[in-house]
């Protein structure tokens, strides 16, 4: 066990929004330290999706964003030889890392050309309510909602 929690890291704003959630979801996205096309992969999917819904794609973003973050979650706990999946609320600064996770994660199994395109997709689809990253929530929340007889377990 640690004697101290380690230090939570100050993540900088990214340049263009000044934002650190973006930055945040960047470093999601980055494969093999390549942030600068992390980066522009979200700008130009971001652009991509103004130009589709006519409207902010940071917004639309933030929206999407907001639609995948998971309020439940279930967690294993072992009681009596047996185990129970206890549904638990989850924390807000996990509750964005899922979300962005999720966003990711599927966007990266679309079968658009271009990664962009693909994040793009998701973001649009995330912001009206469907898409594989919101069903990925619904289906945590049903998840939680079959397990609520077990809640009595949460430690």
């Amino acid at each position: 066990m640690r004697k101290s929690k380690p230090k939570k890291r100050i993540i900088l704003p990214d340049p263009k929004f000044n934002d650190t959630q973006v930055t945040r979801f960047v470093n999601n996205m980055m494969v093999d330290g390549k942030k600068s096309t992390a980066y522009s992969i979200f700008y130009d999917a971001v652009e991509l999706v103004e130009q589709k819904t006519q409207e902010s794609g940071l917004d639309a973003w933030k929206k999407a964003l907001n639609n995948v973050m998971p309020a439940v979650e279930v967690k294993s706990r072992r009681v009596g030889g047996a185990n129970f999946q206890v549904p638990m609320e989850v924390r807000p600064d996990r509750k964005i890392a899922l979300g962005m996770k999720w966003l990711i994660s599927f966007a990266r199994k679309r079968g658009e050309k271009n990664m962009f395109e693909k994040l793009a997709g998701e973001i649009i689809s995330a912001s009206k309510g469907e898409g594989a990253a919101v069903k990925k929530k619904e289906d945590t929340h049903k998840m939680a909602e079959a397990n609520k007889a077990f809640s009595h377990f949460r430690f």
